[in-house]
């Protein structure tokens, strides 16, 4: 008799709905229900679909199969409704309880069998393998095994081996790809297929159709094309593409960033707060500076195309804050030196506060007294950290003269990057007069980048599921569901280029275990901290808002997905060749996929790139029905527009991202990483026992001499403890200084004056920055560790000055350190450690001496 494997098995009910016809039903082997003192796994109850018959005998029993255990004998058979007398009283109550216990046939074997599966048949007798008259042939043997109430990590369920037949190889010729290949190829099967077609015509529905297969064959093929294509680095063409491919080297592809300005605002009244909703545009001719929404003014500016810029925070502004004097003391002639951090205004204001920010601004050119003879280079921003204009309870003043001032003082970072002319005397051409408020200070200034908003965008809703995974093949008797296939929604922006804002001025918030980043205003930051910050760090400037039935949910938008959990409402902006832009959301694991039937808007601004790094006093109108605004400038250029990066540059940089050094392990890794950190020059490392653990002794040569003082140990110590080993101390050192001792003798032509070739001797030989923008040679960055010094430089940078005939080094030596041999030897070697140092300064000669010894001249 052959043996089917079949998915849905009808036989049972149909034996059961028979009148007659007997047959097993299931094998149950009484194992931890047995009842006290019945042998575990070698009862066997065998439920009949009809009652059992009578006249059973051990010989109509037979149990085959096995692999340890193969001969398995019977005890006894007999009936649960009337057990046998071999069965103990508990036995006997435990059967006659069963439920129908005339259809139970009760079978006591000798032994327990193994973990195989074995196999009772129901037959006529020894020698006679026929099934029982009046039973299904189908339904006399069941399968079963002794131990299924073992514990086990296999599934016993019966697996069925009827798997689906593989689909027949496709007839396919990979080369023909193209339209006309394609066309020849289904014409030919046509003709195959239909041996009486003849009409070939382009009319025929038969080459019709044989024309259409082509042309969607030819478009599937170009589509693969592409597929292939954008699989690598070097070939991809799309932008998305082109960033994926780099983000799997830890490479984050920049789009740009927009540009930022700090915008002096004029106004009158009252004081009041910087309205919501301001725009601010570049000059627009014959339009006013305070222009009306919505009215003729704005459409005649907006037909222009001018940039428009936003406000990044909110501000208070106040009439008396729309300029400042400088006040000197009574005092004539007065700059603010070169690395001023304070200064004394005129007046008393007592409402400027820490975190404000002032521009200094050169308004009359120092020699003619004439304002458009003003540098328009001598401006510069500060944010003030100090502010006095009180003086217990009272006006801060002038005790010569009652004059009140306010004293203030602005952040270090911020530090005067120039000399700025306070009050001078004009050239004889002029008068000779003296001048004052060369330079003033204005107020009521705010910080604004680059980008027009745009709100509440409909971008549509997310479709239903179109396409459908089908069921994973297998075994045919599964009846697996397709499942849907979630649609891809990614709608693209109406206009572009979107907005990317730097993040430098930034407040982490800490959400338990999250970190989320806000951008705000810090106003702890300097003003030249505001316009720096990295192109990579920057983010678009977009949200979007969902709306599923009555929820309402907010959309933020993140460089990458990676760090995004699956409930997170987060999406990334990508960014095409063309400038458009569509967000692109997560799949529930990185990122939360939006749900059918959602609706999306979205709110964002346009402008990027280096447009917006426009030139001073560019922007000159503002968009607003305040009319308090009187005008509207730039004191300061724009800057920080930074254009998208090309693929040309992707392809040059990517590949080398990963090798950014990420660890500190060696000494030359310790000095690498700590050179990554703002003013340092140079850094060397090493590694020592100190009887205890290793300790990395950090030396670092800080730009400009700056020393290595306890604030900056500490920021450093900060720094490199991402990078270090574990079981690495960390100390930072001051390096070793080499003062040095030279002398000059130098030959002055007839024609020029002994103090004026000194003097300019010791500006070119000197440790400043001297006034034309030049390093002097000795200027402490000239010089770091181990650097060997010369002396054909030093010949080169005398025999530059004017009026030097010849110039002769008598003395080249560490300071107290007599030694001819740098002398006759032309240098001087340092150690690893060591820098050489003359700063020439009598208030600190220990620092280095430069003696000059002139003959000739006048």
């Amino acid at each position: 008799m052959s043996t089917y494997t079949c998915c849905e098995e009808n036989r049972r009910a149909a034996v059961d709905a028979h009148p007659t016809l007997n047959g097993i039903d299931y094998l149950e082997v009484l194992d931890l229900d047995a009842p006290a003192g019945s042998p575990r796994q070698r009862t066997l109850m065998l439920r009949l679909l009809k009652p059992v018959p009578a006249g059973l005998t051990i010989e109509n029993v037979r149990i085959t199969g096995g692999e340890r255990i193969r001969r398995v004998g019977i005890e006894w058979i007999g009936i649960a409704s009337a057990p046998p007398a071999a069965a103990t009283p508990a036995e006997q109550a435990y059967f006659t309880a069963l439920p129908e216990a005339d259809h139970v046939l009760l079978v006591r074997t000798d032994t327990a069998g193994d973990f195989s599966t074995y196999r009772l048949q129901l037959v006529q007798g020894l020698g006679n393998d026929a099934p029982l008259p009046g039973f299904d042939p189908r339904l006399s043997s069941v399968d079963f095994a002794f131990k299924v109430e073992c514990p086990s990590d296999f599934d016993c369920a019966p697996t069925h081996d009827c798997p689906q037949d593989p689909p027949p190889a496709p007839d396919i010729n990979y080369l023909a790809r193209d339209y006309a290949s394609l066309r020849r190829l289904v014409i030919d099967r046509l003709t195959r297929q239909l041996p009486g077609w003849r009409d070939r015509s382009p009319a025929d529905m038969a080459t019709t159709l044989a024309e259409l297969i082509a042309y969607v064959g030819d478009l599937q093929h170009y589509q693969l094309d592409a597929i292939a294509t954008e699989a690598y680095l070097h070939t991809a063409r799309r932008r998305s593409s082109l960033r994926r491919h780099a983000l799997l080297v830890d490479y984050a592809m920049h789009e740009g960033c927009n540009a930022r300005a700090w915008l002096h605002v004029e106004v009158s009244g009252a004081p009041f707060a910087l309205p919501a909703g301001l725009r601010f545009t570049t000059r627009v001719p014959g339009v006013p500076a305070r222009i009306t929404p919505d009215s003729p003014d704005e459409r005649a500016a907006l037909r222009a195309a001018p940039l428009v810029f936003e406000p990044m925070h909110t501000a208070m502004l106040r009439i008396d804050h729309n300029d400042f004097a400088f006040y000197s003391w009574g005092d004539a002639r007065c700059c603010l030196a070169v690395g001023a951090t304070a200064a004394t205004l005129r007046g008393h204001w007592p409402d400027l506060a820490v975190g404000d920010v002032l521009i200094f601004q050169e308004v009359l050119g120092p020699l003619s007294g004439v304002a458009e003879d003003a540098d328009p280079a001598r401006r510069h921003a500060v944010r003030l950290t100090a502010v006095r204009a009180l003086d217990g309870g009272s006006p801060l003043a002038d005790p010569l003269d009652g004059t009140q001032i306010t004293e203030i003082r602005w952040h270090a970072d911020d530090a005067l990057p120039f000399p700025l002319c306070l009050s001078a005397e004009t050239d004889e051409a002029h008068g000779s007069v003296l001048v004052e408020d060369v330079s003033i200070v204005l107020g009521n200034n705010i910080l604004v980048d680059h980008g027009r908003s745009i709100a509440d965008e409909a971008l549509g809703s997310v479709p239903a599921a179109r396409l459908q995974f089908p069921p994973a093949a297998g075994n045919a008797c599964d009846r697996a569901a397709p499942e849907p296939l979630p649609p891809r929604f990614s709608p693209t922006l109406a206009e572009a280029p979107v907005t990317r804002q730097g993040t430098v001025l930034k407040t982490t918030v800490e959400h338990g275990l999250r970190r989320s980043e806000r951008l705000t205003f810090d106003p702890d930051a300097s003003a030249s901290a505001a316009l720096a910050w990295r192109t990579a760090d920057a983010i678009p400037a977009i949200t979007l808002e969902s709306t599923f039935g009555s929820s309402v949910e907010t959309w933020t938008a993140r460089r990458d997905l990676l760090a995004s959990r699956g409930t997170d409402t987060h999406f990334v902006l990508d960014t095409e060749n063309d400038g458009s832009a569509h967000p692109r959301f997560g799949d529930d694991r990185h990122g939360r996929r939006p749900d059918t039937g959602t609706a999306f808007t979205a709110s964002y601004r346009i402008g990027n790139g280096p447009e917006g790094n426009v030139g001073a006093n560019a922007i000159a109108h503002v968009v607003t029905t305040e009319g308090r605004i009187v005008a509207v400038t730039n004191p300061l250029p724009a800057c920080g527009g930074v254009a998208p990066e090309t693929a040309a540059e992707l392809r040059r940089h990517a590949p080398q991202a990963f090798r950014t050094l990420e660890r500190a392990v060696t000494p030359a890794d310790y000095a690498e990483v700590t050179e990554r950190l703002a003013g340092v020059q140079r850094a060397a490392a090493g590694l020592r026992w100190t009887g205890s653990w290793h300790t990395v002794f950090v030396t670092v040569d800080r730009e400009g001499g700056e020393p290595v003082d306890d604030a900056f140990a500490i920021t450093a110590v900060e720094h490199l403890d991402r990078y270090r080993m574990a079981g690495h101390d960390l100390r930072i050192t001051d390096p070793i200084h080499v003062s040095l001792e030279i002398d000059l003798l130098v030959c002055v032509q007839p024609e020029a004056f002994r103090s004026n070739v000194r003097r300019a001797l010791l500006d070119v030989l000197g440790s400043r920055v001297r006034a034309d923008g030049t390093r002097g040679l000795f200027h402490p960055d000239n010089f770091s560790f181990g650097q060997t010094v010369f002396l054909s430089p030093l010949y080169a940078a005398a025999r530059t000055v004017a009026g030097v005939a010849s110039v002769q080094v008598t003395r080249f030596q560490r300071q107290g350190q007599p030694d001819p041999t740098p002398l006759a030897d032309g240098f001087m070697p340092l150690g690893r450690l060591e820098i050489a140092r003359l700063d020439n300064d009598p208030n600190f000669p220990e620092h280095g001496v430069l003696r000059l010894e002139l003959h000739g001249g006048k």
